[in-house]
């Protein structure tokens, strides 16, 4: 992992002969320890640091000037967000208990069973949820929800702009169901009770052959970046490989993003041809930046490789062209894939334009390397800031707009179809492409239903649309030159 060959740039040289005073002035008590973990991760890693004048090594002529300015936030959050973080940044977080950080690297996280967007009618403060998939053996599959069906009530009160967060927040959900007929929501007088409980979802939510005339088409709907979950990834692969399938749908429509090395190896996977090329490169800030083009120049970059983090040998298809399902859900990680694979392969990507996240993150820890060995026992926040943008080889990255599909198409939340269907939107369109047909007409680039997308169930979770580097057990502290400190 490359992230094991970061050079960790040292405490700023107003502070470097003032630690031991640091420490001092800044003992655990109140926030002030957990303030200056933040402000010194911070000033040591972030993408956009130049973007804050706090930030600037020479900012604060003593650690006296620093204690004052962290005693000014006596809520690590509010220095978090309101001192330290760029407004060029909406992805950058804090957490207060690491450990449930850790867990949703490993894809656990509290869910009722069910993915669902969340949709505001037509001039009006009213909102609808629609289900996009259920998860096995869950609350939600016990009930009996399926993709495309309705809610509007939550225990007993009508979703709107103003309460929907607090009320789908809840331990125990009473769902009132409805259908959509035309532009109306119709109650079908159904009601289904909900648990929100802990659960670790398999991101490989479906897979599928289909024999063609002229083709034959691996479909794999795949949610998330879970690192641990790669090896499972490089099964369906090898399946894929034995059944000779000649063309590769995959489908990202509700994938938020997750592990950076996870999506080079998917990459990897998809081709197979390009082992040593380069997938991605890596801008950071002007400190690593130029510490890593003079050290360490091969750090900065991602490559597509043959092995996945367990040491298999990775599943290889060596396929020239890949369709890629896609909605304004498909980011981070996702955006990723497609972006490090135009320039070598054809991407047919169908769906709308993905979400626009080319930044990747890593978890800093408050210990004296920021690594988790050694974190302080008198807390457990951690910060998660932006320290680099990928770039593809060609060098396009900064598409903030999201990437664009191929053939547009709109999810239609009124007929969702179902998933893994080839009479669903989406995937019938990816297979009548491969087959050389026109689209089907009942495959609307629009969607009748006069609803605005403005929300989601993932957007709950610690880790939405994150695109990250894998967590630091252990940090490192490798010495910059010393004629770089004497400035």
């Amino acid at each position: 992992m490359k992230i094991l060959r970061i050079i960790w740039v040292l405490v700023p040289l107003v502070l470097l002969g003032c630690h031991d005073d640091m420490d001092d002035i800044l003992r655990p008590a109140d926030n002030l320890e957990i303030n200056k973990f933040i402000w010194k991760g911070m000033n040591h890693i972030y993408l956009y640091k130049e973007d804050i004048p706090q930030l600037a090594d020479d900012y604060f002529a003593s650690p006296g000037e620093l204690h004052d300015f962290l005693d000014n936030y006596p809520d690590p959050e509010d220095l978090f967000y309101d001192a330290l973080v760029s407004p060029q940044d909406r992805f950058s977080f804090l957490v207060e208990d690491y450990v449930e950080l850790e867990k949703s690297f490993s894809g656990i996280s509290l869910s009722p069973g069910m993915d669902y967007g969340l949709a505001r009618l037509a001039n009006s403060n009213s909102v609808i949820g629609y289900v996009r998939y259920v998860l096995p053996n869950t609350s939600a599959d016990r009930a009996g929800i399926k993709r495309g069906d309705i809610f509007y009530r939550v225990d007993g009160e009508d979703l709107t702009l103003e309460n929907y967060r607090a009320l789908l927040d809840r331990e125990l959900l009473k769902l009132d169901l409805a259908e959509i007929q035309g532009n109306q929501v119709v109650p079908t007088g159904v009601m289904v009770s909900l648990k929100q409980e802990e659960y670790t979802e398999n991101p490989i939510h479906l897979t599928k052959v289909f024999d063609l005339p002229s083709a034959k088409v691996g479909y794999l709907m795949y949610n998330s970046f879970t690192h641990n979950f790669d090896p499972q990834l490089n099964e369906v692969f090898a399946d894929f490989k034995s059944q000779g399938i000649t063309d590769l749908i995959l489908d990202l429509r509700y994938n938020g993003g997750g592990s950076v090395e996870t999506a080079v190896d998917l990459s990897s996977m998809i081709t197979g041809q390009f082992e040593g090329e380069v997938f991605a490169r890596q801008q950071w800030n002007k400190d690593y930046q130029e510490y890593f083009e003079a050290n360490d120049p091969e750090g900065l970059i991602d490559r597509f490789n043959s092995k996945i983090h367990t040491g298999e040998a990775i599943n290889s298809l060596n396929l020239s062209r890949l369709y890629v399902l896609t909605t304004a859900s498909t980011a981070s990680a996702s955006e990723l894939v497609i972006n490090g694979l135009s320039p070598y392969i054809d991407i047919i990507q169908v769906g709308t334009s993905t979400t626009g996240k080319f930044q990747a993150s890593v978890t800093l820890y408050d210990s004296p390397d920021f690594g988790r060995r050694n974190a302080s026992v008198n807390h457990k926040y951690a910060i998660q800031p932006l320290i680099y943008k990928s770039m593809n080889s060609e060098g396009k990255t900064d598409y903030l707009e999201g990437l664009p599909p191929t053939i547009p198409l709109q999810e239609n939340i009124a007929d969702l179809g179902i998933l893994g269907d080839p009479g669903e939107a989406l995937l019938g369109a990816a297979l009548n492409h491969i087959q050389g047909k026109a689209m089907l007409m009942r495959f609307s680039t629009s969607s009748p239903t006069a609803a605005e997308l403005i929300d989601e169930s993932g957007s709950k979770k610690i880790l939405y649309q994150q695109m990250y580097k894998s967590p630091l057990k252990e940090g490192l502290s490798i010495p910059i030159p010393a004629e770089s400190l004497s400035q």
